[in-house]
């Protein structure tokens, strides 16, 4: 990946030497007096109110053909910039949890509403062929959506999503992660133990878990990120609400629920991923619209000699329309 602009031809550059013999023979032109003899009675102060309010005005063409000019060397040089593009075969599962503590109203109108509006942007915000799935959990975790690239399927289903009971984190992480292509899932024997780890190199794939409570059933979460790590699949954690906790009233019956911050990062870090908190449904909705432009997109060194091109012909049309109405007609 480039970090900064790179030229295909940079030879052409070295014509960059000729706009400092141009500064020069313009201020020397400036410096010329003029052969003319004006007479006036106040010639002094007619000279300060004209300079006045003008000083920059008569150079401002100059200047920028100067610009123009400079951009004009740049597309010869054939400029390459790292531009964003499509990532190839982009598969991302979005793991949710759907326990109770999803109705909680810390941040509006509920966190399970404004999950499904966040989610909602990351979809959107994903290349159009990245094929995304969708797995839930709360019990246990459930696979509602396969990784598809029918992103208007993949928004119908979040909007469709219900809260259920409990909150099993680990669970919900090894199904999105057995919904991922060349992840092979353990059958009834092999439960028992760890799934081995796959020798060959297994398609890029992505996990974003999004939790608001403690894991209390199924596999230990650091273990489901083990098994991640293992599968070559990344995992970004994203936590919502509060450290602190706060209180769900539910049939009459306040719960306290609280975010269990050290878990999702312990997952994350586990997978080379990142932790993200979200403690509101507008901080939660730019954290899903990152991470759908980090996860779908890659840098790609790309030759921008016609925005260069374009751009010098912009400041060209703007030197002689500066020349045309400040500085001819004496404005």
């Amino acid at each position: 990946m480039m970090s900064s602009i790179s030229f295909l031809w940079p030879v052409a550059l070295f014509a960059l030497v000729l706009l400092p013999l141009l500064v020069w023979a313009y201020v020397a032109g400036l410096r010329r007096r003029s052969r003319r003899v004006v007479y006036h009675s106040h010639l002094a102060a007619l000279a300060e109110a004209s300079r006045a309010g003008q000083r920059w005005r008569p150079h401002a063409p100059s200047a920028l053909f100067a610009l123009a000019l400079t951009s004009v060397i740049a597309a010869l040089a054939r400029p390459v910039a790292p531009l964003p593009v499509p990532a190839s075969n982009v598969y991302v599962v979005l793991s949710i949890d759907v326990s109770r503590s999803m109705l909680a109203q810390d941040i509006q109108p509920n966190r399970m509403e404004a999950t499904k509006g966040a989610a909602v942007d990351f979809v959107k915000a994903m290349p159009r062929d990245a094929r995304v799935g969708i797995v839930t959990f709360s019990s246990y975790g459930t696979l509602l959506q396969p990784p598809s690239n029918d992103h208007e399927r993949v928004i119908r289903t979040i909007e469709a999503l219900q809260t259920e009971f409990a909150t099993a984190i680990g669970e919900g992480l090894v199904e999105a992660v057995w919904a991922l292509p060349g992840r092979k899932r353990p059958t009834a024997g092999e439960a028992a133990a760890p799934p081995p780890s796959p020798r060959e190199k297994l398609p890029p794939a992505t996990i974003v878990l999004m939790s608001d409570g403690q894991s209390n059933r199924g596999i230990l979460p650091a273990d489901a990120a083990r098994i991640a790590r293992d599968q070559q699949v990344k995992v970004y954690t994203v936590g919502v609400g509060t450290t602190e906790g706060t209180f769900l009233n539910l049939g009459g019956r306040m719960i306290w629920v609280r975010l269990d911050e050290d878990t999702l990062k312990e997952m994350a870090t586990i997978t080379d991923g990142t932790y993200y908190n979200a403690n509101s449904a507008q901080e939660l909705r730019r954290v899903y619209r990152n991470l759908g432009r980090v996860i779908g997109w890659e840098s790609k060194p790309t030759e921008v000699t016609g925005f260069a091109s374009a751009t010098a012909a912009v400041l060209l049309i703007l030197a002689v329309a500066a020349s045309l109405l400040w500085v001819h007609r004496g404005a």
